[in-house]
């Protein structure tokens, strides 16, 4: 397919056509939000993760950094909080905060887990090289807190109503391939896409996005920090990221893990977030 490409950085503040389009985006996510509602029963996972639902603290943070795990366990408890985000990526229907709760405690395990392979003296990092194997492909966003900002307008979004896709190139590519869209059924509807760097001790990938695709027809080459000027004008990112950019920092994801079905992070601007794996288009090249 051939592309109508503008050459020159995009101009902000942005075309009101362009502005229209993430602006609806972001709003119809707010909207939808607004009606959703999830309480189903708490799985037997869950009950063993978190006890009865009456114990779920106001501060979850706080009811994160409370568990203590021995070394002993950490798989199993590692494992017990994936089966409740597998659950939730799958159906939709998990209890928000049980939801929340898995990523923080699975946040903790991971951290706890790297801490203790360098603890051991190794150069690399097992965890860190599982992390970027297994994130190159599609990933539909599931479930998101949002970012701090988002959360204070807003309060937590947590299931993401629209089909947003990220997809992470981090086999056999150099530089390394990331972009994030909005689609209605398969259609790209906004689409930006860039090079990035994933650091395996720190599982910390670092990304800018170069280019703006709209409609899957008009090609928009992006100025430095432009994408994340339109990122915080439509709340699709974070306002930290502009701050970052004139400071010549990159934006960022902290990964907490991947696998073959699910992935977890915790974003530059502080939310958590959910990723189920989805088929990869035949021999797609981004």
């Amino acid at each position: 397919m051939k592309f109508a490409t503008i050459q020159a950085p995009l101009p902000l503040p942005l075309p009101l056509p362009l502005l229209i389009v993430v602006a609806t985006v972001a709003s119809l996510a707010t909207f939808c939000h607004a009606f959703q509602v999830h309480h189903i029963p708490s799985s037997p996972a869950a009950s063993i993760l978190l006890g009865s639902r009456r114990s779920i603290m106001p501060n979850l943070a706080l009811a994160a950094s409370a568990i203590e795990t021995t070394a002993e366990n950490v798989d199993a408890d590692i494992t017990a909080a994936k089966e409740i985000l597998n659950k939730a990526a799958d159906s939709k229907k998990e209890d928000p905060e049980i939801v929340m709760e898995a990523l923080l405690k699975l946040e903790k395990l991971m951290r706890q887990k790297a801490k203790e392979e360098q603890q051991e003296g190794t150069i690399s990092s097992a965890v860190g090289e599982e992390i970027k194997s297994q994130l190159h492909g599609n990933w539909r966003l599931i479930f998101t807190t949002g970012t701090a900002n988002t959360q204070n307008k807003y309060g937590k979004i947590n299931y993401f109503p629209i089909k947003a896709v990220q997809t992470f190139r981090t086999q056999n590519r150099d530089p390394m391939k990331i972009s994030n869209g909005i689609f209605v059924g398969d259609f790209p509807v906004v689409k930006f896409s860039g090079d990035m760097d994933f650091d395996i001790i720190k599982r910390k990938l670092e990304f800018d996005f170069t280019e703006l695709l709209v409609f899957n027809f008009l090609k928009i080459n992006l100025g430095k920090g432009d994408a994340a000027k339109i990122g915080a004008s439509t709340g699709l990112g974070s306002e930290s990221n502009v701050a970052n950019a004139k400071k010549g920092r990159q934006a960022f994801f902290n990964w907490i893990s991947a696998d073959e079905n699910i992935a977890t992070a915790r974003g530059g601007g502080g939310g958590l977030a959910l990723w189920k794996r989805i088929p990869m288009e035949d021999e797609e090249e981004e």
